[in-house]
Order: structure tokens, then C-alpha cells, then sequence
């Protein structure tokens, strides 16, 4: 399965950005789908996560601002980012799980996609 993100760029502070992720083929099985970022210098962080259902999963930094959300039929994942913030600046990755919950440990993920660049600046 190969992933392919896409929608980052440059934005301002408060300013919102959508990215998406579409994945080559379906998925046999409800596996969840999920967000990771890697700001420079840091290590690999979870954002969100989504199961088959629609039951969503957040980092504690995003709650609140950004929404999950995905089309199976589609095959894609959507991440929509509000209210960005200076530190939301990284790139972001989008993966597949090995298992049906939204889980926030980057090892559960088999599949990720390239990476897309989320820069937030004024």
C-alpha cells in the first residue's frame, strides 16, 4: 500500500490548512488511519487518529483545533488544521495501522506515507 499526502504550504498564525492522504488500494479489513508530525529537531509526534467507525483519537496539542476524518470509499484520510499556531510547523505524515483503534504509537503503523510540509508563520 503505498500513501500519498498532499495539501501543506505556507500559512499565517491562525490561519487554517487541510491536508489529505489518499492510499493506493483499499485496505482488506477496518484498520485505523492516522496523523504523525516531525517538527526539526524533535522526534515523531502522534496527532490524530481515526478508526473505520469515525471514532477519532487526538494529541493532547491539537484537541480542540484540528478534526480527523475519512472516506472509505475513497480510500483517503482528511486532517483539518484551525486556528494553526507557530508550532504546528512540521512535516506531517500520514500512516496506516496494523490495528482497528487509533493507537498513538508510531510502531503500530506499517504504512506511511512521504510526508507533507506544514510551515506556520508570519
Amino acid at each position: 500500500v503505498q500513501l500519498q499526502a498532499s495539501g501543506g504550504g505556507l500559512v499565517q498564525p491562525g490561519d487554517s490548512l487541510r491536508l489529505s492522504c489518499a492510499a493506493s488500494r483499499r485496505m482488506s479489513g477496518s484498520y485505523a488511519l492516522g496523523w504523525f508530525r516531525q517538527a526539526p529537531g524533535k522526534d515523531r509526534e502522534f496527532v490524530a487518529a481515526i478508526r473505520y467507525s469515525g471514532h477519532t483519537y487526538y494529541g493532547d496539542s491539537v484537541k480542540g483545533r484540528f478534526a480527523i476524518s475519512r472516506d472509505n470509499a475513497k480510500n483517503t484520510v482528511y486532517l483539518q488544521m484551525n486556528s494553526l499556531k507557530p508550532e504546528d510547523t512540521a512535516v506531517y505524515y500520514c500512516a496506516t495501522s496494523r490495528y482497528s483503534y487509533g493507537s498513538r504509537t508510531q510502531s503500530d503503523y506499517p504504512y506511511w506515507g512521504q510526508g507533507t510540509q506544514v510551515t506556520v508563520s508570519s
